[in-house]
């Protein structure tokens, strides 16, 4: 299979695409022998001999993890103040790892950490709308209003949100549990929405990711994804987006 030079050796560990990009460029990269410092090159890594300033380039194996991301940690591989980063608690792995989408450093919960770039674009991009389960808790009684305005969006600073499911809920006069389902995941989007209707959260956390849930991974734990969750994860995307294909056709 063909794939973009930069790809493969962002892959391999070598850095992010941009930093593949540059090393391209810079002439440190041979394909069969010959120097390749043409961005957007592809390349079958599984025929071609690719190496890096003299080092062969391996394609590597996917994996997949499901962590439950405990609070203090954030979901990027590189962070200029050097907090603690979700990453780095999966131990023993040699392939440049990531994380698909964020949950932001007062959050926990369900991510997937992985390797793999084509189910990270699929998970994350919100026109793929793979459904994502909170439960949260708030300070003071969850008004029947707040849930309405949830559910029917909120106008923010990037737009109107678009509607929630708001389900479970238990009410009391100082704290209300109940979960969230959006199928959006803007930057810090839920503890933004709560704001504008006046509550402050005390507890965010990501239960489910699609049809993926594990009540019983403790936070701070992560596990393997068998191949049928990922396989399931895949196809729920790729059923969404097929549905999305059609009615575009329609139009």
């Amino acid at each position: 299979m063909l794939e973009r030079l930069q790809k493969i050796l962002a892959e391999a560990g070598l850095g992010s695409r941009r930093e593949c990009e540059r090393i391209i460029v810079a002439g440190r990269v041979t394909v069969g022998g010959e120097r390749v410092m043409t961005l957007g090159t592809t390349v079958d890594a599984s025929k071609s001999e690719i190496r890096c300033d003299g080092t062969l380039i391996q394609k590597q194996r996917k994996i997949y993890f499901l962590l439950n991301k405990p609070k203090g940690y954030v979901c990027t591989n590189r962070d200029e103040l050097e907090r603690l980063q979700a990453i780095d608690i999966i131990k023993n792995v040699t392939q440049r790892i990531y994380t698909i989408g964020r949950l932001d450093k007062e959050s926990e919960g369900l991510i997937v950490v992985t390797n793999d770039g084509d189910l990270a674009n699929k998970l994350s991009h919100p026109k793929y709308e793979v459904s994502k389960t909170y439960f949260v808790e708030v300070d003071g009684y969850l008004s029947d209003a707040a849930i309405e305005a949830l559910e029917s969006g909120i106008w923010l600073s990037f737009g109107k949100t678009q509607p929630v499911r708001v389900r479970k809920v238990h009410r009391g006069k100082q704290r209300s549990r109940f979960e969230m389902v959006l199928k959006e995941g803007k930057n810090r989007e839920i503890r933004r929405m709560l704001v504008d209707c006046n509550y402050k959260v005390r507890i965010l956390r990501r239960i489910r990711i699609g049809n993926l849930y594990d009540p019983a991974l403790k936070i701070g734990k992560y596990r393997k994804l068998t191949d049928r969750e990922v396989s399931r994860l895949y196809a729920l995307a790729e059923r969404v987006n097929t549905k999305d294909i059609e009615h575009s056709s329609v139009l």
